[in-house]
């Protein structure tokens, strides 16, 4: 397998881990004791970018690594690139001001959008170009 899709990977599970960071973070600066996930209103962005970041992982990762195996290794690398730029735009305009996440959201979702298409499209070729 291409190992700039690996790269990739770790990448943006480090995009994930730096939202995980955000949120200890911002516990300790705004006071908002564990379990609770609720509290000051640039906490609740922390959160909910965070929980956004995780939602958008469980479709992207697989649509990558699908993307990668039966079309295009580096065309899934460049897109999940794309993938990382959206997140950290998103990340930082929804931290600012939710209005202003827009952007990044549709960046990352084009991304993702055009590796489930890719992956569907070179699944199906495969199927038929092996008969299953």
């Amino acid at each position: 397998m291409n190992g700039w899709v690996a790269l990739v990977t770790v990448l943006s599970l480090i995009v994930y881990v730096a939202t995980l960071v955000q949120v200890g973070r911002g516990r300790a600066r705004y006071g908002v004791a564990a379990p609770a996930m609720t509290g000051h209103p640039e906490f609740e962005r922390l959160v909910r970018v965070q929980a956004n970041t995780l939602e958008g992982l469980v479709i992207y990762l697989p649509c990558l690594w699908l993307f990668a195996l039966y079309a295009e290794p580096r065309l899934a690398a460049a897109l999940g690139l794309v993938w990382i730029v959206g997140r950290v735009v998103y990340a930082r305009a929804y931290a600012k001001d939710p209005a202003t996440r827009s952007t990044g959201f549709g960046i990352q979702a084009l991304a993702t959008v055009a590796l489930l298409i890719g992956a569907l499209i070179g699944v199906i070729l495969n199927l038929a170009h092996h008969g299953g």
